[in-house]
């Protein structure tokens, strides 16, 4: 399965992935990147925090936007070269976080495909804004 090549990708294209964060979610990031910063793994520390309770990786939540690329929009085959973020508010478990990309440029010529990448949850507070380049899969020959 290949995905869609940089002719079959129009300007404004979108597409969207969603999934409710769980405690199960944090924990097993936190093991397999190694990142056990106790503002998402210990309730007691998180409690103290600005955000008052334990809040999921900020680059779980980016992850989402890897699954779009990688999955539907442009598809099998991306290879992913660039992720600019800026995380705006805290995603906490129990959030459902949709994200969504949208095709903002093409550069036909070096096979590449700007988009914009955002995650809004379940209430529409936006928790990340972002911009991706990728480079599409080739056509087959």
């Amino acid at each position: 399965m290949t995905g869609k090549t940089i002719g079959e990708i129009q300007i404004g294209d979108t597409a969207e992935f969603a999934k409710t964060v769980s405690e199960t979610d944090i924990y097993l990031y936190a093991g397999i990147t190694g990142d056990f910063n106790p503002a998402h793994i210990n309730a007691a520390y998180a409690e103290k925090t600005f955000f008052k309770a334990r809040i999921a990786h900020g680059m779980l939540t980016a992850g989402f936007i890897s699954t779009i690329l990688g999955t539907f929009l442009p598809g099998p085959g991306t290879i992913y070269l660039k992720q600019d973020l800026r995380f705006l508010a805290p995603v906490r478990i129990g959030d459902t976080i949709t994200a969504r990309v949208e095709v903002t440029g093409k550069m036909d010529d070096k096979n590449k495909v700007t988009f914009r990448t955002i995650c809004t949850n379940q209430d529409g507070t936006m928790v990340l804004d972002g911009e991706a380049l990728v480079s599409p899969p080739k056509a087959p020959r």
